[in-house]
């Protein structure tokens, strides 16, 4: 049996810390086998010594936080709590420097190497699950090089592919049907920036927000394009997009591939893409996993169960 004390200081604080009515203390003792009280402004963590180390290791990266970001929510300490119970390393990468002032922190390691290869490389391809991150960090990387002024303009790039619905039937002209295909990478740019200057910049055509199909025959040059759910592009269409990269621009390809709405036996031009490009120079390809998932924490579960019951169907 050991014993740690994290000083905290004021009531405000260690509110903070341990969450409204001890939301926070309770999702730690529901995983680390630890006993956490309170004392004279300090946190006492007693118990074994791995759980200790875990428990302890917990409360200090959410005080970090708190110092940083302010108050946390019970999924992003939930996020702490498997990164440490995991044993995965902390990311390490600057935070993204958004419009505003507001920065961005990656949450996990593999948001972090995701971070740096859209930093380092000219062409980055990214895969993994929903709720991994991957199109709000493309979105918030193209903003902080527009900010920079090392980019002159942002191209974010969808397929208007059904995922089991009709196109047909949507209301409302061809624009209307297409919006909402497009509408996620609206939200993710609505994060950024607020809405009068995303307006502007998307009538000064700074900012755009296109239909795959409407890429084709141009070059874009200084341009950070970032085409998302790439998974549901046919080869073909991927040649055209990837062909569109002009000088001192940078392209980011992100998509599922367990969540392809093509038409059956139609071959995924990201699959294709990932096997024909992995040995050019230039080119980084990340692998997101479902441990880099930073939305609601049910959504892990959720993606782990879909994927428990497509192994048994295999």
């Amino acid at each position: 049996m050991i014993e740690a004390t994290i000083s905290v200081g004021d009531a405000e604080n260690l509110v903070l810390l341990l969450g409204t009515q001890d939301q926070h203390l309770k999702l730690i003792r529901e995983t680390i086998p630890a006993k956490i009280s309170t004392r004279e402004g300090n946190v006492l963590v007693q118990g074994e010594e791995d759980a200790v180390v875990q428990a302890t290791a917990v409360l200090e990266e959410l005080r970090l936080r708190i110092g940083r970001n302010g108050p946390l929510d019970p999924d992003q300490v939930s996020q702490v709590i498997r990164r440490v119970t995991s044993g995965e390393d902390a990311p390490r990468t600057n935070p993204i420097s958004v419009l505003g002032g507001r920065a961005i922190h990656p949450r996990t390691a593999g948001q972090a190497e995701y971070v740096e290869s859209i930093r380092e490389h000219s062409l980055v391809f990214c895969t993994g699950p929903a709720g991994t991150g991957k199109t709000y960090l493309a979105v918030a990387t193209a903003v902080e090089a527009l900010n920079a002024q090392t980019i002159r303009k942002i191209v974010l790039v969808r397929p208007a592919v059904e995922a089991g619905e009709s196109l047909g039937f949507l209301p409302g002209d061809l624009q209307a049907k297409i919006n909402p295909y497009l509408r996620p990478l609206l939200d993710a740019l609505r994060e950024m920036m607020d809405y009068e200057k995303m307006q502007r910049y998307m009538d000064e055509d700074v900012i755009e927000v296109v239909p795959l199909a409407y890429m084709r025959g141009r070059t874009l040059n200084q341009a950070f394009i970032i085409l998302d759910e790439a998974q549901n592009t046919t080869v073909s269409q991927m040649k055209m997009f990837l062909t569109r990269m002009g000088e001192g621009s940078r392209v980011v390809v992100s998509g599922d591939t367990s969540q392809i709405d093509l038409p059956p036996h139609t071959k995924s031009g990201l699959i294709d893409a990932i096997a024909r490009l992995r040995d050019i120079d230039g080119y980084a390809q990340v692998k997101l996993t479902g441990t880099d998932i930073v939305r609601h924490r049910l959504v892990q579960e959720i993606v782990r169960a879909y994927e428990s019951g497509a192994k048994k169907k295999r």
